[in-house]
């Protein structure tokens, strides 16, 4: 078999491809046994007649027709894989030669994964939130710990933000109380700004004293429903806090001190701030990455992730026993809505897998049988099954070189990260040791995976 490449345009190849007499010759012989296997010949158990007798009832071009038609899909198989053709598409395939008989030529359009150039990807930098927490920011916890402790003091005056009202509520549509919108005795605080009630509430509340009786109407979601509100204030409640104090200090914790308490605070929220700031790192870094794509996104690779977005939320929802459709009513969302939102994010998928894909292939970044290996049985031990059998269930469905190349995008995460430049907010450089970098894993379901049917780089 002899093939050649020749470029496109619309970001596609040309492959033609001449099989000699001899690959002819065995693929029809192929075709004749799978014929014989189908067809009655008296005398003969099915699939052991002599092919001179099937040739005598088929006739050589049927088998010859066969023979093109089955073994033409494996030859350009073959093809894409001896000239490292990355096809993300399905190919037309045109007989050009030899179709009836001596050796046959074929011709493959086919669309290929696009190469981006990816300037200044060795100087990117990142903004995260700085790791080190301000005294403001253990201020705040402290005064978030301080309310829980609070207690409520009935006031006689107008309701402000952080105080709680007690209300009776009755809601209505059309002259018909709506079901969830009437109660009685509820406690409220007023600044929550609680969105089931609609976005004037909080502001029909705001200032009303004991005693006072709001109507209004209001548009409550998810269905943006007309709501006509009659609310009866019972009661105006301000949370009283309690003094920060050592004694203080030791009766909501295991600190004898305020100092102790606020030390604790600080470590607590530095800990949170290096996996947060790890994780923006990654994030950030990808994100960076992918605006440094310049080449058109292709509709084949961007369908090809919505669909497997799609069956990823259709199997969480599967497990939590509801639908798609069920989703989108529960989300309040039109179904063109949440297409449209899937096709963005699959399209910024497809971007930063591409930018991730020319970032390996710069840096040279390799894979080895071995991490192969390696990656198979983490794959065993994910899904409790046996090595073997994920191995041959990979092989079977050509998913090997989707996990190399998985293998081979985190490799480029990683690399991503390490030289990242990283800054605060402000523009100042973060040290990476106050930090805690978390590389990326070979994640098959994750952003930019390798579909299957598509071939690999």
């Amino acid at each position: 078999m002899r093939t050649n490449v020749e470029t496109l345009e619309g970001n596609k190849v040309k492959l033609t491809v001449e099989l000699d007499q001899q690959e002819v010759d065995e693929a029809v012989e192929q075709a004749f046994k799978k014929i014989a296997r189908e067809v009655n010949v008296p005398g003969f158990r099915r699939g052991k007649a002599p092919r001179r007798l099937i040739e005598s009832r088929v006739g050589i071009e049927a088998a010859r027709a066969q023979a093109l038609n089955d073994s033409l899909p494996d030859h350009y198989m073959k093809a894409l894989h001896e000239t490292e053709t990355d096809a993300i598409a399905s190919p037309e395939i045109k007989i050009t030669g030899g179709e009836t008989e001596g050796p046959v030529t074929f011709e493959a359009e086919v669309e290929i994964r696009p190469v981006p150039a990816i300037p200044g990807y060795q100087g990117l930098q990142v903004t995260v939130p700085n790791p080190v927490p301000t005294d403001e920011e253990v201020d705040a916890q402290i005064e978030r710990t301080r309310s829980q402790f609070g207690e409520l003091e009935t006031v006689e005056r107008p309701s402000q933000a952080g105080d709680f009202l007690t209300l009776d509520i009755a809601g209505s549509s059309d002259g018909e109380a709506v079901p969830g919108l009437n109660t009685t005795d509820w406690s409220y605080e007023v600044g929550s700004s609680f969105q089931a009630l609609g976005p004037d509430f909080d502001g029909q509340v705001t200032g009303a004293s004991a005693g006072d009786v709001r109507e209004f109407t209001s548009v409550v979601p998810p269905n943006d429903l007309s709501v006509d509100f009659v609310v009866t204030v019972k009661a105006v409640a301000e949370r009283k806090l309690p003094e920060v104090t050592d004694e203080w200090a030791n009766e909501v914790s295991e600190f004898d001190t305020v100092a102790e308490l606020r030390a604790d605070v600080q470590r607590r929220l530095a800990e949170i701030r290096k996996v947060e700031a790890s994780r923006a790192v990654r994030t950030g870094a990808i994100e960076a990455l992918a605006e440094l794509v310049d080449v058109e996104i292709p509709d084949s690779l961007v369908n090809n992730e919505m669909q497997r977005q799609i069956r990823d939320i259709s199997y969480r929802l599967q497990a939590q026993g509801a639908d798609l459709v069920q989703f989108l009513q529960a989300t309040g969302q039109s179904e063109e809505a949440f297409l449209d939102q899937l096709r963005a994010s699959s399209t910024q998928a497809v971007r930063a897998d591409l930018g991730l894909r020319a970032l390996a292939a710069k840096e040279n970044l390799e894979v080895t049988d071995e991490e192969v290996d390696a990656e198979v049985v983490a794959l065993a031990e994910q899904f409790g099954e046996k090595v073997s059998r994920v191995r041959r269930d990979l092989e079977r469905a050509e998913q090997i070189p989707a996990v190399r190349s998985d293998i081979r995008k985190a490799k480029a995460v990683e690399w991503l990260v390490e030289h990242v430049e990283i800054v605060d907010a402000e523009g100042r450089p973060v040290d990476r040791e106050a930090i805690q970098l978390v590389s990326g894993s070979h994640d098959h379901s994750g952003q930019g995976h390798d579909h299957e049917g598509e071939a690999t780089a």
